[in-house]
């Protein structure tokens, strides 16, 4: 018996299909192993930058049973993802199974031809992949948890900072500077309706927008009382040459824009597009097609729309960083018109399967025309029109969408007269720079060589979770706490966080993969000069405010001036005679009840005074020494309603209680922050009979699933299925 080992099970099914008889195949269900949550322990620096890796605390009942199965076969087969990620994740099972010299297989798509051809011609694991995945995983840890601790200390208890999340937020913070910096300026568009002889009606634009009222009455009188004329006509047919097939950058913003789908979101349906075997693998550089699927693709371009819209092209990566030799992501089978079970997969599957298809077809051919025209005399600036028309659809035949509008524009010569219908003004203001959008933030991002298009999504919903950005439609704006956070680190570590610094480290990590480059010397010229930048910036003073509040609103106990602070919810004022004085507000200039001191002493540290304060959820006691300190007295009364009755089957002393987060309440041990067992739902009282872990409340049409999102039993209606 041969064992196959892949990470999920989705993938896992769809092989087995191609495999048969001799063949059995298994998921590790992502990874199995990670670095340990304390910083200290978790990478030997001294011993050449190398990490201590622990067992995934709920995947050791997937190892044991990897481990048993592998014992009884003749061959064991590692076939994940083929990136740096895969190779690490296959590195990690052969290291915690015990594999001696494992067959490792690649294919950039889950399909027969694929996986057979993969298991023809085996390799051994890629140790620089892997060691290049290796150091980006403690880089990022080492940055990471530096900076972040300085963040904590001078900033505010709870925030972070990371290699690429802290440019990413810089470059949103640049932009949100111009947006704030920006004034205003007031112009006019002048229009005016016209008609042909014939009675056609079309709309031209003043090519001037004066910013003086009096010019653009000047303008307007003259449009509304003289005649109006054609002073020329220029037609030019042009071309419009197709994209090329989608990479994960270039798809992540085409579905943003068209679909309206995060990237995070692209990237969830892409996988399970690419696990059940409909499209090839999602995360590449290249925008390169396989000989055989040109072939196919030029085949189905001829059935569906004729042989003379078939034109084969060769596509090439315009990035110099471009790092994976994988296929642009394409249909594994082009004859499939439609593919995937969900709404967002069927509109994805479309997406990818248009702009397939239309790289491999001929140019457009576009009519485009401008009329310009005016009133006698020429007193005025010119005004003008622009239309278009397809003459030859080409590549648009496939992808429609990405036609645009089309205005068509009557046919007039030079000279012609025209009759005003209607002539307009309107007053407008300058606008400031957009902000950036979600797939605008990809290409930013992309164009600047920060971070690789695999990991864009997990920067951006990172951003998110921190509350350092708000997303208003598609719109990232950052919030008071990513001003903070971005304008400290970029005061304090400019050289860490700028364009040249993150992509250049990129570049060595591309360097390390493709063997030019020695794992422990790059993390050490990176890390001994970070470290004592980070050491030297311990010595400066706390952030404690954010500059002055309005003047309006006065300190509601002693009447002084007041500043903006940040709290763990956002921004507030303070009475600038902090400690002195405790009077607050919040940041609409509301009063918050001052903190009261009930006479106690607290009973955990034994040094702090117990005080009664405001929060989110309403009043509550805690200890004066917080952060130092977390002691909170619950209300009797809501302490009760907390309880489940449960026993945390982690630390087995705790009981699960409930608890109120950000994202709305969840479950967790009540001996935290010694035990850190949480779940999402309502524990039952059973435990899993899969992996052991507190099974959950779930929906009406699963009314109890597993806690343990890596657990079959997490999703049992698939299981069923």
């Amino acid at each position: 018996m041969k064992l196959v080992i892949v990470e999920s099970p989705a993938k896992a099914k769809t092989i087995e299909k191609y495999l048969g008889k001799g063949f059995t195949v298994r998921a590790s269900v992502g990874h199995i192993r990670d670095l340990p949550k304390s910083n200290k322990d978790a990478v030997d620096i001294e011993g050449g930058f190398i990490p201590r890796y622990q067992i995934v605390k709920e995947k050791q009942h997937v190892i044991d049973g990897l481990h048993e199965i592998a014992g009884r076969a003749d061959e064991v087969i590692l076939a994940t993802d083929p990136d740096r990620e895969g190779e690490a994740i296959a590195w990690h099972l052969a290291e915690t199974i015990g594999l001696k010299k494992p067959k490792r297989i690649v294919f950039n798509e889950i399909t027969e031809h694929a996986v057979q051809e993969a298991l023809a011609h085996p390799r051994l694991i890629d140790q620089n992949l892997r060691k290049a995945q290796e150091a980006r995983r403690v880089l990022d840890r080492l940055f990471g948890y530096d900076l972040s601790g300085l963040v904590w200390k001078k900033v505010r208890y709870g925030l972070s900072a990371g290699r690429v999340q802290s440019p990413a937020l810089r470059i949103l913070m640049e932009r949100e500077r111009e947006v704030r910096a920006f004034i205003p300026e007031k112009f006019w568009v002048l229009s005016a309706e016209v008609k042909t002889m014939k009675d056609e009606p079309f709309t031209v634009i003043c090519s001037e927008e004066p910013r003086d009222e009096k010019e653009a009455k000047r303008i307007f009188d003259e449009a509304h009382t003289k005649a109006w004329h054609v002073v020329d006509i220029e037609e030019s047919e042009q071309k419009r040459v197709p994209r090329a097939p989608f990479t994960t950058s270039t798809l992540q913003q085409v579905a943003s824009t068209r679909l309206g789908f995060s990237p995070s979101r692209t990237m969830r349906t892409a996988q399970k597009l690419y696990e059940v075997g409909h499209i090839t693998y999602m995360r590449t550089d290249s925008p390169s097609l396989a000989k055989e699927a040109v072939e196919q693709i030029a085949h189905v371009v001829e059935s569906d729309f004729g042989k003379e819209y078939v034109e084969v092209r060769a596509y090439k990566s315009k990035s110099k960083s471009a790092q994976e030799a994988h296929e642009a992501v394409r249909p594994t089978n082009m004859h499939k018109a439609s593919a995937g079970t969900t709404d967002d997969q069927k509109k994805l599957y479309q997406l990818i399967r248009a702009r397939t298809l239309a790289s491999q077809m001929t140019d457009a051919k576009v009519l485009r025309t401008k009329i310009t025209a005016n009133v006698e005399g020429d007193t005025v600036p010119h005004f003008a029109a622009n239309g278009s028309r397809v003459l030859f659809e080409g590549w648009l035949k496939a992808d429609p969408e990405a036609r645009g509008e089309e205005v068509q524009l009557p046919k007039v010569a030079k000279s012609d007269a025209l009759k005003l219908v209607k002539a307009n003004t309107e007053e407008k203001e300058t606008q400031p720079p957009p902000r950036y959008s979600e797939a605008g933030l990809v290409k930013e991002l992309e164009k600047r060589g920060i971070g690789r298009p695999s990991t864009y999504a997990s920067i951006i919903s990172t951003l998110e979770n921190r509350g350092y950005v708000e997303k208003q439609g598609r719109t990232l704006v950052p919030t008071h706490t990513g001003d903070v956070v971005s304008s400290f680190i970029e005061e304090h570590f400019t050289e860490y966080i700028s364009d040249t610094f993150t992509a250049e480290m990129e570049n060595e990590l591309d360097e390390i993969a493709d063997g030019k480059r020695e794992y422990e010397k790059t993390l050490k010229d990176f890390y001994s000069p970070f470290k004592k930048a980070v050491k030297a910036k311990d010595k400066i003073e706390k952030l404690t405010n954010m500059g002055p509040a309005p003047a309006e609103f006065p300190c509601p106990i002693c009447g002084g001036l007041m500043v903006y602070k940040l709290s763990r919810t956002g921004r507030f004022m303070s009475c600038a005679k902090f400690p002195k004085c405790l009077g607050a507000r919040k940041e609409d200039g509301g009063e918050i009840a001052p903190p009261k001191d009930i006479g106690e002493t607290c009973p955990e540290c034994k040094d702090g005074k117990l005080m009664e304060r405001e929060g989110r959820f309403g009043r509550f006691i805690a200890c004066s020494n917080y952060p130092k300190c977390k002691f909170v007295r619950k209300d009797p009364i809501e302490e009760a309603k907390s309880k489940t009755g449960v026993a945390c089957p982690v630390c087995k002393k705790g009981e699960m209680v409930e608890r109120r987060g950000k994202f709305g309440p969840f479950f967790s041990c009540s001996n935290y922050p010694d035990c850190k067992n949480a779940i999402k739902a309502r524990p039952t009282g059973k435990l899993c009979p899969e992996c052991g872990s507190l099974m959950m409340q779930g929906t009406k049409t699963i009314p109890e699933r597993c806690s343990n999102k890596s657990c079959l039993m997490h999703n049992p209606h698939k299981l069923a299925k």
